[in-house]
């Protein structure tokens, strides 16, 4: 499980840094949720800061967790309601 949520952390730098996500990072989706307690160890912002000179602008960027389950139907009636 710490390898998959290393990786997990470096790819979250990867889509932070390839979008100029500024504002954060979040992410979303069953999966995250059910591994919060891997996500909290230091290993997942070891990973997610791990990238030499871009470490700087990395610590700028805030990694958030969605944890409600119907934030995909709250976003779908929001756009329908607009």
């Amino acid at each position: 499980m710490s390898l998959f949520v290393s990786i997990y952390g470096a790819e979250a730098d990867n889509l932070a840094l390839n979008l100029m996500a500024r504002g954060g990072v979040w992410i979303g989706g069953g999966m995250a949720p059910n591994i919060l307690p891997h996500i909290r160890k230091p290993i997942f912002m070891d990973a997610f800061l791990a990238k030499g000179r871009m470490q700087s602008l990395l610590e700028t960027v805030s990694v958030r967790l969605i944890l409600n389950d119907d934030v995909g139907l709250l976003g779908a009636a929001r756009h329908a309601a607009m």
